[in-house]
This record gives structure tokens, C-alpha cells and sequence, in this order.
């Protein structure tokens, strides 16, 4: 099993679990929360048969990866990525992120620049800015995030639960776009993650992006549920777009927040149709 050294925690190192298959233009598919690298088995396979080298990992805290009692910041999260994008020796590279994984890019973008990579998509994205402040009122009120964080102290399991049906929108899509068994598993890989990290993410989704968005200098591909119900559309991906110079939001009708696994051939169809265009031409 291959990991990558992030930092140290006392005595112990904080390792990343990462697996890389493939050869071919590289693309990095960075999970969703609570989950890991697992749950693109729905991307991985086409995106390998159509010649591209394909890496995943796991988010510190998940999968895997070490379970330290820190770092679950935007800040570290990023820095994480960049720490795989350098031992890897990643170039030209398509990042690829779903929800949480959505601000990991983001922030990469932000801080680290586009030296590495080619262009991005980011799938129900958390940016630009989700918690209301007096200087965004479009955002959701603090007291959400406060109550997400309660209910997993008390009982994490139950709010895993209750994070599943909302995920998937599963009293609708049961049996449709979602079985009860692919529920069940996505339930049993975010029951493996640290209590701590599933406790301390919920800070992050609060990250403001904004200055981050404003350094976005690839082209971006969003793609989207209308029916989202963990990152509301009209909060996220629609006001997202209109700040993004170069970039293309994909509205899928009635489609859930957990569209790589619901949604996969609409997400695949038009991620390949987005990586397969010409890249950019930057100076």
C-alpha cells in the first residue's frame, strides 16, 4: 500500500494512502466528506480505459490515511495535496473534486498556483463562500454548522445516517439512482473515519474562498444537481460560476448532492467531453 509523508504528529508520521494507476496525462480525483478515495470507482475505471493516468487518496483523517487530531483546515488540506502533487511529480495535471474535495482545489489553486496543472472540476462545489457573514448574506447561518457538529459528538453514527439520506436524497432516489446496499457501503466507509477529523471538517465547509476564486487561472468545469440538499445549488455551484473567467457549469435535472456515484454517466460524459477540449494557452 503506497502513502506519502504529510508532517508528523508526536512520535508518529502522518501518512497519506494514495493509489495511481495508469499512465497518460495524470488526473487526481480528491473525495468528498465523509468518505475516501473508494467511493470515484464509478470515474476510475473510464477515465483509465480512456488513457489517462488516474490517482486517488485519501483525505487525512479518512480511508487509510494516518488519523491525526489536527489539520483538518483548508490551509493543511492543501498543503496535503501539494506535498502529493510534488512527490508524485505531477505536470499538466486534471484535478478533479467532489464537495469537501472541491476546497482542497480550490485552495491549491489559490495558494500554490497553476504551475502543475492543466484545468479542474469541481463536482456540488463548497466555494465561494458558504457561511453567512455580514459580507455574505447569501451564505447559511452559523448555527447549521454549530448543530452538524453537535449531533456528531452525540452520536456520529446517527448523523451519518442522516447525512446518507440527505447525500443521496434517498427517499426519492432509493432503488433508482441509488441502491440500498451502495447507500449501506458509502454508510460503512464514513463510519472508518476518525471521529475527530468528521468532528473538525465541519469547521472547513466554512472557508472563504473568495480570494481564492479570484486567482483561478484554468479552466474550470462545474458540474451540479439542481436538488442538492448538503450544498444548496443557488448557494454554491450557480454563484460560483459567474466569478470564474473560464469556466462551464453542467446543471444536472433533479440530481442529488452525491452525483459521482447517482449521476455517474452524466458526470462522466461530461468531464471527458471537458478534458478531452484543447487546454488554454497561457503565457
Amino acid at each position: 500500500m503506497p502513502f506519502i509523508t504529510v508532517g508528523t504528529e508526536n512520535s508518529a508520521p502522518i501518512d497519506l494512502y494514495y493509489e495511481d494507476h495508469g499512465s497518460g496525462q495524470p488526473i487526481v480525483l480528491i473525495h468528498g466528506f465523509p468518505f475516501n478515495g473508494a467511493t470515484w470507482e464509478k470515474q476510475v475505471s473510464p477515465l483509465l480505459a480512456a488513457g489517462y493516468r488516474v490517482i486517488t487518496y485519501d483525505r487525512r483523517g479518512f480511508g487509510s490515511s494516518a488519523q491525526p487530531a489536527f489539520g483538518y483546515d483548508y490551509d493543511t488540506l492543501a498543503a496535503d495535496l501539494d506535498v502529493l502533487m510534488t512527490e508524485l511529480d505531477l505536470r499538466n495535471a486534471i484535478l478533479v473534486g467532489h464537495s469537501m474535495g472541491t476546497g482542497e482545489v480550490t485552495r491549491y489553486l489559490g495558494a500554490y498556483g497553476s504551475d502543475r496543472v492543466d484545468r479542474a472540476v469541481l463536482l456540488a462545489p463548497l466555494a465561494p463562500y458558504l457561511r453567512q457573514a455580514p459580507d455574505n448574506p447569501e451564505g447559511v447561518e452559523g448555527s447549521l454548522f454549530e448543530g452538524f457538529k453537535k449531533a456528531i459528538i452525540e452520536d456520529r453514527f446517527a448523523y451519518l445516517t442522516d447525512f446518507c439520506n440527505t447525500f443521496f436524497n434517498y427517499d426519492e432516489n432509493r432503488g433508482k439512482l441509488v441502491s440500498e446496499e451502495a447507500y449501506r457501503a458509502h454508510w460503512e466507509i464514513g463510519a472508518r473515519a476518525s471521529a475527530k477529523a468528521t468532528h473538525d471538517c465541519v469547521d472547513a465547509w466554512g472557508t472563504d474562498f473568495r480570494a481564492d476564486v479570484s486567482r483561478i487561472d484554468v479552466p474550470i468545469l462545474l458540474v451540479q444537481g439542481d436538488k442538492d440538499m448538503v450544498l444548496p445549488y443557488p448557494k454554491t455551484g450557480q454563484r460560483l460560476q459567474p466569478l470564474i473567467s473560464d469556466s462551464r457549469l453542467v446543471t444536472l435535472k433533479g440530481a442529488p448532492h452525491g452525483i459521482p456515484w447517482t449521476n455517474a454517466d452524466q458526470v462522466n460524459d461530461a468531464i471527458m467531453e471537458f478534458i478531452g477540449s484543447p487546454s488554454m494557452v497561457r503565457a
